[in-house]
């Protein structure tokens, strides 16, 4: 992945370009990880690398599902209650029957359908607002689908950020240094991260 995204030409490359660049951080942030590594849980966060990839997959998967029924809303769910929040719950965790790789493939085949259908979607499509949580808001009957990528953009950069964190408990790298090591160039003295205590 680069350091930045690249330049746009207009609102359609630049969800792809900036959907595309948060999706590439997950693969930076999980190189040179082991599974143990993957599933542990150094910070006061209960989550762990591997289970943010787990869950900016789910993420990515239920709002795309949104974006392909639009401008109707996706067939009902026809599992029970528990069953769904099973579903919901195991994205939080990379389970010991689980590998990284695993998690990294499936990542992948979800990116690539989500910049498919950004290059497909009516961006102006309604996308109805679903009733079936809490967090979703009562006063508002649909978004677009422009918004959902927006929406997208920002979960994906959240959790970056959230995986950035916990990869320099494990170890002690940061993103520079491991898109170094994924991109296959020599890390330089510049990109040796400045830690509290250290001279200039």
């Amino acid at each position: 992945m680069p350091g930045l995204a690249p330049p746009v030409t207009d609102e359609r490359d630049a969800l792809r370009q900036f959907v595309a660049y948060h999706q590439s951080a997950y693969f930076a942030v999980a190189y040179g990880l082991s599974d143990e590594q993957a599933r542990a849980t150094p910070t006061a966060s209960a989550l762990s690398i591997g289970a943010l990839i787990k869950h900016a997959t789910g993420m990515q998967h239920s709002w795309m599902a949104r974006v392909a029924a639009a401008p109707a809303a996706p067939a009902a769910d026809g599992r029970s209650l528990e069953e769904r929040a099973h579903e919901y719950q195991d994205q939080y965790v990379l389970r010991q029957d689980e590998t990284l790789p695993g998690a990294l493939e499936a990542f992948a085949a979800q990116n690539a359908e989500t910049l498919r259908l950004l290059e497909t979607a009516d961006l102006d499509a309604a996308v109805p607002v679903p009733r079936d949580a809490p967090w979703f808001p009562a006063d508002i009957d649909a978004w677009t689908v422009r918004w959902v990528f927006h929406h997208v953009i920002n979960e994906l950069a959240r959790h970056a950020g959230h995986a950035d964190i916990i990869r320099e408990n494990i170890d002690g790298a940061t993103m520079y240094e491991l898109i170094a090591g994924v991109e296959g160039w020599e890390p330089t003295a510049w990109l040796t991260p400045w830690r509290p205590g250290a001279t200039a």
